[in-house]
C-alpha cells in the first residue's frame, strides 16, 4: 500500500503521480494549487459582490470555479473535459480529477466527512471509479440486491469505463484562501468519511 508523500517539488513528481498522469504529472502537480487559487479568487469576488458578511455564495462558487479551472488545465495538458450531470470532469491519462472542499478552516484530512448522506450519483462515482473495493475500510452493504450492486459498480459512460478517480481535497475560507491541498486515491465509506489507499500533500500556491 502507498504511504503519504509531501509533493514539495513538482519538478520531481512521485511515482504515484507518474503512474496516473505520465509525463504530465509534474505539470499537473504544479498547476492544481495555482488553479485552486484562481478558483478561490473568482469565488471571493462573487462573495464580495453580494455584500453578505457571513452566509454567501463563496462555497458553491468555489467548487464550480474549481471544476472549470481544473478542466481548463486538463485541456491545456492534452487531456479532456467530460460533462456528467452538467458538471465538467477534468480527464488526463484516463484519470478524472474530483475537487472537494471538506472544511472552511484548516483541518486534518482524516476528519474529512460529507455533511449529508451521499447522493446515489456520488456514491456510484466513488464506488465505480474509486480504489478497488478490497481497499475499503468497511465492507459493502450486504443488503443490496444484485441489480442495485451492479448499478452501483457500473462506470459512468460519460467518464469512460476505465477512468479512475483522483480526489483533490482542500480547505479554504473567503478571507484567507486555500489552506491545505491533498490529492490521492480516496474511497467514500458508509459512515460518510473517506479512507485513502494513497494520498499526497500539495503546497498551496504562493504566487
Amino acid at each position: 500500500m502507498y504511504g503519504t508523500h509531501d509533493q514539495s517539488d513538482a519538478a520531481r513528481p512521485s511515482a504515484w503521480a507518474r503512474e496516473r498522469f505520465g509525463s504530465r504529472a509534474g505539470a499537473l502537480a504544479a498547476a492544481v494549487p495555482a488553479r485552486l487559487d484562481k478558483a478561490h479568487r473568482r469565488a471571493q469576488a462573487a462573495h464580495l459582490a453580494v455584500g453578505l458578511k457571513k452566509a454567501g455564495p463563496y462555497g458553491d462558487s468555489l467548487l464550480k470555479a474549481a471544476r472549470e479551472e481544473l478542466a481548463e488545465e486538463a485541456l491545456q495538458l492534452g487531456g479532456d473535459a467530460r460533462d456528467l450531470l452538467g458538471r465538467p470532469y477534468p480527464i488526463l491519462n484516463d484519470h478524472a480529477l474530483f475537487p472537494f472542499r471538506y472544511a472552511d478552516h484548516p483541518m486534518p484530512l482524516e476528519r474529512a466527512r460529507l455533511k449529508q448522506a451521499p447522493t446515489p450519483h456520488r456514491r456510484r462515482l466513488f464506488t465505480a471509479h474509486g480504489p478497488a473495493e478490497q481497499e475499503a475500510l468497511f465492507p459493502m452493504d450486504d443488503s443490496l440486491s444484485t441489480e442495485a450492486y451492479d448499478q452501483l459498480h457500473a462506470a459512468f459512460e460519460q467518464l469512460g469505463e476505465v477512468t479512475k478517480l483522483v480526489s483533490v481535497f482542500f480547505t479554504s475560507d473567503v478571507e484567507n484562501g486555500i489552506h491545505t491541498i491533498h490529492w490521492g486515491d480516496a474511497r467514500l465509506e458508509p459512515d460518510r468519511t473517506f479512507s485513502w489507499a494513497y494520498r499526497e500533500t500539495l503546497l498551496p500556491f504562493m504566487g
